[in-house]
């Protein structure tokens, strides 16, 4: 019984923790009503092959590669929106957490809105691009 309450603790500290380093976060609906006022632009960090599967209707198409890299689809979107907070997603929340750390760091406002499938299941706009 101690070792099961040790476990539990220990798993309910590494899904604290997790959280916590994940940095700021908004739900999809949050993001929709954010990028509708004009305060915000959404952007969909995962790979161009990924994105054949529909992406969020109001969402520019940056993939993570390309911020980690030359930023050819980074550098006009960063310099038109640095007053803006820039909400991003990926396929599962992981991607879009690490890319929003890295502009963060570089000054920029940005937070994560998780995965596709939660701007999909909240019944927001979808496109194919």
């Amino acid at each position: 019984m101690k070792t099961l309450i040790i476990l539990v603790l220990l798993v309910v500290v590494f899904f604290v923790v997790k959280r916590a380093l994940a940095g700021p976060s908004v739900s999809a609906d949050e993001a929709a009503a954010r990028v509708e006022a004009g305060t915000a632009v959404l952007i969909d960090v995962r790979e161009p092959d990924e994105w054949a599967g529909g992406v969020a209707g109001p969402a520019r198409l940056c993939s993570f590669s390309d911020l980690r890299g030359e930023r050819l689809q980074w550098k006009k979107l960063l310099e038109e929106n640095r007053d803006k907070e820039l909400i991003l997603y990926c396929a599962s929340g992981a991607r879009s957490g690490a890319a929003a750390g890295m502009l963060r760091k570089e000054g920029f406002n940005a937070v994560n809105a998780g995965g596709f499938g939660g701007w999909r299941s909240a019944g927001l706009p979808v496109r194919q691009p």
